[in-house]
């Protein structure tokens, strides 16, 4: 992600957002279609992740569409967008936990190379969302005019 965005940055971010929460929630259906038989467990575990995902899908949205009303962004709302951020952070670093424990502990998961591999996949993607939150939240970048 680039740094040069100035006061459309609380834009980028969130469009950032808004794409990883989105397609976190996909992965939560693509997962369980792809592994029929997976343990109740996991298929409960999954349908909550969709719904908590959706939800917070829909937080970043309506963020987004305050950010674009708005021509200049107050410090306020830079913060609450902060908070966004570092929710949407724990919320991906604990749905890559669970699709590891699904890797490695469902009976219907561990053997299977398709599965591992999708799985893997989806981890990925949802790192990469993790290294942008934590480069927004921790890097230091100049951000909206100030330091972070």
């Amino acid at each position: 992600m680039q740094f040069y965005y100035g006061q459309q940055m609380p834009l980028r971010i969130l469009d950032e957002a808004e794409f990883w929460k989105e397609q976190e929630r996909e992965h939560t259906v693509v997962i369980r279609a792809l592994l029929v038989n997976l343990e109740q467990q996991y298929v409960d575990a999954l349908k909550e992740w969709e719904q908590a995902l959706g939800k917070t899908h829909q937080i970043v949205v309506s963020y987004v569409e305050t950010v674009v009303r708005n021509t200049y962004i107050y410090e306020q709302l830079q913060q609450q967008v902060i908070q966004l951020i570092t929710h949407c952070l724990d919320e991906s670093m604990k749905f890559v936990e669970l699709c590891r424990q699904i890797k490695t502990q469902s009976e219907v998961a561990k053997d299977n190379v398709i599965a591992k591999t999708v799985l893997d996949h989806i981890i990925r993607e949802s790192e990469y969302f993790i290294g942008i939150a934590r480069t927004i939240l921790y890097g230091g970048n100049q951000v909206w005019g100030q330091q972070m």
